[in-house]
């Protein structure tokens, strides 16, 4: 198969493809999937994350409190150095504009954005699951909390509802398709 049937040629001025959203929107399964799709690396923050700390997410923020957490976490973000990679994030990195400024500059950002119901129905291990959150935040709590700050850093929303995991992939990569970067021979002749 020829450069014109892979769609590698066609999104490798994408750069990174950085997948947000809440716990639960399914950014790591589906981010695997995409990675797969466009023949690309694959990185999940909350797995090298815990690689890197020796323990889980929430074992860190039992022991050493969200601050530290949130310290620990922005520190990870802002220290990634990857290239044409798909990054799944942990859905609390929009609390960190230094982190989610670095994340956009070396690509292109996608918020999977997933209801409240369904969230509800696939969250069943919210307080086991390392979430930053207060310990008397609810998840509706979270998700209108977060909500704005997905809308706020999203350069794509892909509606995740109903879809399965390869239609959601489907519409990141139609969507992908649709962005056009500036011809800078554009801006010249204006």
């Amino acid at each position: 198969m020829g450069e014109e049937g892979s769609l590698k040629p066609l999104y490798a001025k994408v750069g990174n493809i950085v997948l947000i959203g809440m716990p639960g929107s399914g950014k790591s399964t589906v981010g695997v999937l995409l990675a797969k799709a466009l023949q690309r690396d694959f990185l999940d923050t909350d797995v090298t994350l815990q690689a890197k700390e020796g323990r889980g997410l929430q074992e860190i923020i039992d022991q050493q409190g969200l601050d530290f957490f949130r310290r620990v976490e922005e520190r990870h973000i802002l220290s990634l150095d990857c290239r044409a990679c798909v990054i799944a994030t942990g859905g609390s990195v929009v609390y960190y504009p230094a982190a989610m400024a670095h994340l956009a500059s070396s690509g292109v950002v996608v918020h999977l954005d997933l209801d409240l119901p369904s969230l509800t129905k696939r969250l069943t291990n919210l307080h086991s699951r390392g979430v930053v959150r207060i310990a008397c935040q609810t998840l509706n709590d979270l998700y209108e909390q977060r909500k704005p700050l997905y809308r706020k850093y999203a350069q794509v929303t892909v509606p995740c509802a109903g879809r399965t995991h390869e239609e959601i992939v489907d519409a990141i990569i139609t969507e992908l398709g649709s962005l056009r970067k500036p011809d800078p021979r554009e801006a010249k002749s204006r």
